[in-house]
C-alpha cells in the first residue's frame, strides 16, 4: 500500500499578518489545515495583545498541515515567498514590528535544508538587489491563535483589512499558482 498520499507533516511560516496568510495557504491542494498562530518568542502562552505589542518575541505564523503526496514543501515555499515581501525587516505594508517578521520555523532536517537552498537561491536571483531577510529557525513551540482569528477571512470578507489588503494577495496567488489550488482542474 502506497502511504504518500496519507503522509502528513507540518509547515510554520510567519509573512506579516497571519490572516492573510491563513486565507492563502487555505486555498492550495493537499492542505488539510492552517491555524493561525505564534511562535518565535520568550513567553509561553501569549495572547494576541502580547504579541501585538511587540515584546514577546513571538511572530504571528500559520501552522500549516499537508499532505506531501499531494503538494510539495517547495510548492509551500514558492507561495510563501511570492505571497508576501521577503525583503522588508519587521514589517509587511502597513503592518510594523518583530511580530511581522518574515520567518520560516522548520519542523524538520529537510524542511531546513530546502529552505537554506531555496533562500540561498533568492538571494542569488533578487531582480532589485535586496537581500532576502527571512530568518530560518528551528520551531520550539507553536502557540495556537484565540479563536478569532481563525477563519478570519472567511468569516469578515467585508472587513476593510480583508477587501484591501488580503484579497488582492489571494488573486494573485490564485492567478500565479492555479495549478497548486484545490480548485484546479488539470486540462
Amino acid at each position: 500500500m502506497d502511504t504518500s498520499d496519507t503522509k502528513i507533516e507540518k509547515a510554520v511560516f510567519g509573512g506579516g499578518c497571519f490572516w492573510c496568510t491563513e486565507a492563502i495557504f487555505k486555498m492550495l491542494r493537499g492542505v488539510t489545515s492552517v491555524l493561525p498562530g505564534y511562535a518565535g518568542g520568550t513567553i509561553i502562552y501569549p495572547t494576541y495583545e502580547q504579541v501585538l505589542g511587540g515584546k514577546t518575541g513571538h511572530a504571528e505564523v500559520v501552522q500549516i498541515t499537508y499532505s506531501p503526496g499531494q503538494i510539495q514543501y517547495r510548492d509551500l515555499l514558492t507561495v510563501f515567498f511570492a505571497s508576501h515581501d521577503p525583503s522588508t525587516l519587521n514589517r509587511q505594508g502597513n503592518d510594523i514590528g518583530t511580530q511581522y517578521r518574515s520567518v520560516i520555523f522548520y519542523t524538520t532536517d529537510m524542511q531546513k535544508k530546502e529552505a537554506e537552498t531555496f533562500l540561498n537561491e533568492l538571494n542569488r536571483s533578487s531582480r532589485e538587489g535586496k537581500p532576502i531577510v527571512t530568518e530560518l529557525q528551528p520551531l520550539e513551540k507553536f502557540y495556537e491563535a484565540e479563536n478569532y482569528h481563525q477563519d478570519y477571512f472567511a468569516s469578515h470578507p467585508e472587513n476593510p483589512y480583508c477587501e484591501l489588503v488580503i484579497n488582492p494577495k489571494l488573486e494573485k496567488v490564485q492567478k500565479q499558482f492555479a495549478e497548486l489550488l484545490k480548485t484546479h482542474s488539470p486540462a
